[in-house]
């Protein structure tokens, strides 16, 4: 229903991505799978487990492809052979042989990341966890959670339910992407306001070496204060250190009652104090605080991804915010949401215009599917440039207008080239994504762009990934949020774990 009636005051991204940079370099000295190889695998994993173009495998090229290609093809890579281990010993023996062979290997999971750091940037061999697909146990006292690295976000989430928790981690692909992935990335979410980083939610890690030795931190202990805490250097490394193979996760109460809302604002410059009173007066039960620009809500109406408000209630609007409540009592959150709400709009100078209040388990998903449609919106319109970065809150349309600026003065925002530049991103934690949605990937377009919001982002002193990661996309980029002490003790622990270079090779570092 409209809150309108009760707020009666109104203020009247298959074209290939080439990147400046190459990765050859870190795969250098690695060497492609053979027919030998593929018989000492034969050894390990039964035939099903392998799929392999060459012989006696001889697997259709066809079906190596959603192996080679990220979902939003940008990214293509040439392997032979995929291989799909059951468990952790039958990874460790996979790896072991490849580190003694100098076989680039490259973990995946769902492959749903946005930077191509799950495919291979040659034919290294690609190291599918779909099948380690066990929940291992489940403490619905402490709600510590211990699973395959290959288990379904959303598996996860369905398991979890009729114990009255959930995964401390909601994604727009949680159908499709791996916790172990999720950790290797590090992903951030929809509600990170709430629940925190998976650097603070995961307890610990089982890892496979790139000597492949098994590395056991798959704690269960809330409190460990027994020296370095290792599992740490493989939670966002992307699987350049190891193979993540098992998952020690802290799992949240379920909440009893959730609410959402979705605002229109008249100007972003109202989306802070917004945040700074919703904040205040909703406190403990606010999980999630979610913008987008109007351009970006304009897009998920016109590819059918919902529509929250009325065409006369969008009028006038500049952007939307999508407010999400968790507690423990029903009445209670939606005292304190109606008291909110209210007082937004009997201020002498309402910082919304109107909005739309869920009243069902049906329109709440509805608000909900609007904010994680936004990615297919975009890639629906056209050829998307995404850019996750973290920058200071208030610089949010400031970097929208300035990268929209920088392309109309090198003649790229029309029709045929940039078509659209929008935001939209996590209030809560300072992430904003940025989209270039244009006709065709084209040098032009990506000589505009790049270094120019790298060197923007910099100079708020931000990061160039706030949620994605590096992957091949931004190796050549780290240098904006990373200095070169840091880059060097990066490298240094590389070095350390993987001395032959095989994990993951071309990612994160440059």
């Amino acid at each position: 229903m409209f809150i309108s009636r009760q707020l009666a005051r109104r203020t009247s991204l298959r074209a290939s991505r080439r990147w400046s940079h190459s990765p050859a370099a870190a795969l250098s000295g690695l060497n492609s799978v053979t027919e030998e190889d593929l018989a000492h695998f034969a050894k390990i994993l039964p035939p099903t487990a392998i799929l392999s173009t060459l012989s006696p495998s001889a697997t259709p090229a066809a079906e190596l492809e959603p192996f080679n290609n990220d979902w939003m093809n940008k990214y293509h890579g040439r392997s032979t052979t995929v291989l799909k281990p059951r468990t952790t010993q039958e990874v460790s023996e996979i790896v072991k042989w490849c580190n003694q062979r100098r076989i680039g290997i490259v973990p995946q999971g769902g492959n749903t990341g946005l930077v191509g750091g799950g495919v291979p940037v040659k034919d290294e061999l690609v190291l599918s966890l779909s099948n380690m697909t066990k929940i291992r146990a489940f403490d619905d006292v402490s709600g510590i959670l211990v699973a395959d690295a290959g288990c379904i976000l959303q598996s996860l989430s369905d398991f979890l339910t009729p114990h009255n928790h959930i995964v401390p981690l909601d994604l727009g692909a949680k159908g499709s992407c791996q916790i172990g992935g999720n950790v290797s990335t590090n992903a951030g979410g929809l509600r990170l306001l709430r629940y925190g980083s998976l650097h603070g939610s995961v307890l610990g890690l089982e890892v496979v070496l790139p000597d492949g030795t098994i590395l056991d931190q798959l704690t269960s202990l809330r409190k460990d204060n027994t020296g370095y805490d290792l599992k740490q250097l493989f939670i966002g490394a992307e699987g350049t250190l190891g193979v993540v193979t098992g998952v020690s996760i802290l799992a949240a109460p379920a909440p009893q009652a959730s609410n959402n809302v979705m605002l229109a604002l008249p100007k972003f410059e109202n989306v802070l104090p917004l945040f700074k009173e919703t904040k205040r007066q909703l406190s403990e039960i606010l999980s999630a605080f979610e913008f987008m620009d109007r351009t970006v809500y304009d897009l998920a109406v016109k590819h059918g991804q919902g529509r929250a408000l009325d065409p006369s209630d969008v009028e006038g609007a500049e952007c939307f915010v999508l407010v999400e409540t968790s507690g423990g009592k029903r009445e209670h959150d939606e005292e304190k949401l109606n008291s909110l709400l209210e007082s937004l709009m009997e201020a002498e100078q309402p910082l919304i215009n109107t909005g739309v209040l869920a009243t069902s388990p049906a329109q709440f998903s509805a608000l909900w599917a609007i904010r994680e449609g936004l990615t297919e919106a975009v890639s629906k319109e056209g050829k998307a440039y995404k850019y996750d970065i973290s920058v200071p809150l208030h610089k949010f349309k400031e970097v929208v207008d300035k990268t929209k600026e920088q392309l109309r003065q090198k003649g790229l925002l029309h029709e045929n080239a940039v078509k659209h530049v929008v935001g939209y991103g996590h209030v809560g934690d300072g992430n904003l994504h940025l989209n270039v949605v244009a006709a065709q990937y084209t040098p032009e377009i990506e000589a505009a762009l790049e270094p120019f919001v790298y060197e923007l982002v910099a100079s708020y002193k931000g990061s160039i990934s706030a949620e994605h990661g590096i992957g091949v996309m931004k190796t050549h980029a780290l240098q904006y949020s990373k200095n070169p002490t840091s880059i060097e003790w990066m490298k240094r622990l590389k070095a350390l774990f993987d001395p032959n270079g095989i994990m993951n090779p071309g990612k994160v570092l440059p």
